[in-house]
């Protein structure tokens, strides 16, 4: 099983995902993703109810060419109040596949397999590309070091060699992958496809503000730092000339209140709160306060393109 490609899981041309990213992904990116030969996924927390959820779906699924494959992904954990929803509009309307986050997808797994729906795992170790393997998902997506916002621990090629050896199921490297020789690369080390986020966001269909974007163009590796300002848990951002000045650690109070067992879930709802306020304004509105969410890959983004001319770039 971990010899199949991306390519033929999907029946995709080019064995790439456009990655879900919150807030930024949209199905205007999806649908040229589809057009270029590549799969397309977002976030289902993108839609505000489950209706416009639904809405999008279909949207999709009108677009949807010879050679192009899309899907969502769920945040699989208590945190997320709707995902039982989601899950339920997913399999009913359909889509090619899932990506599980940030808990056991399980249940996901039981229902989208009774639809035909392939199911993708975030994992960020061995022990757990085990444990979702053992539930019967369809791939392992590899989330390593050089991921933009939650990522892994390990480097892309020491998680990939780890996982293709002690695992039967396709490995997608999700992190790192900035140009086509990236690509090359994690190809070269036993992955099926590999997922590619933080270029997109400097696309002209993405749901963000041209300063967002052009910060992508701006910035680069060098500029990415690991902030506990946003959901609690080390994210990536940009380091903008806010972020310094907030820094990137939690406050004295949360590093307290964090040692409370009892305390430590509601003062991380509390942050995550907060934080997700705070990144939904700096993408979506002119503010000062630049808190933009992207990995190191933005490297290799030297312009503002269309989805379409990005793609183009990765395989050409």
């Amino acid at each position: 099983m971990n010899n199949i490609k991306l390519t033929q899981l999907l029946n995709i041309k080019y064995p790439i995902i456009q990655a879900p990213m919150f807030l930024v992904s949209n199905t205007a990116m999806v649908n040229e993703a589809m057009k270029g030969g590549i799969a397309g996924c977002i976030p289902a927390l993108n839609y505000r109810t489950l209706d416009e959820l639904r809405v999008a779906i279909k949207e999709l699924k009108a677009a949807k060419i010879e050679g192009g494959s899309f899907g969502f992904n769920l945040i699989v954990n208590k945190s997320n109040i709707k995902y039982k929803g989601q899950l339920k509009v997913i399999y009913e309307e359909g889509c090619d596949f899932i990506i599980t986050s940030l808990g056991s997808p399980e249940t996901t797994i039981k229902h989208a397999h009774k639809v035909g729906i392939k199911v993708f795992c975030d994992v960020v170790d061995l022990k757990f590309a085990q444990k979702v393997e053992s539930l019967g998902a369809d791939a392992i997506i590899a989330v390593n070091n050089l991921a933009g916002g939650h990522r892994g621990g390990l480097s892309p090629k020491d998680l990939i060699k780890l996982l293709v050896a002690n695992c039967n199921i396709p490995i997608i490297s999700a992190g790192g992958v900035g140009c086509k020789a990236d690509i090359d690369d994690m190809l070269g080390y036993g992955v099926a496809g590999v997922s590619v986020g933080s270029p997109f966001i400097a696309s002209t269909e993405a749901n963000v503000t041209q300063e967002y974007k052009q910060a992508c163009v701006d910035y680069g590796a060098d500029d990415i730092v690991m902030t506990e300002r946003i959901s609690g848990t080390p994210c990536t951002v940009i380091n903008t000339p806010y972020v310094q000045k907030i820094g990137t650690k939690q406050t004295w109070i949360e590093t307290v209140l964090n040692k409370n067992k009892k305390l430590k879930k509601w003062v991380k709802m509390v942050r995550f709160s907060i934080g997700m306020k705070a990144t939904k304004n700096a993408a979506t509105k002119a503010t000062y306060k630049t808190v933009w969410v992207a990995g190191p890959s933005i490297e290799h983004t030297t312009e503002i393109l269309s989805t379409k001319d990005i793609v183009a770039k990765f395989v050409n």
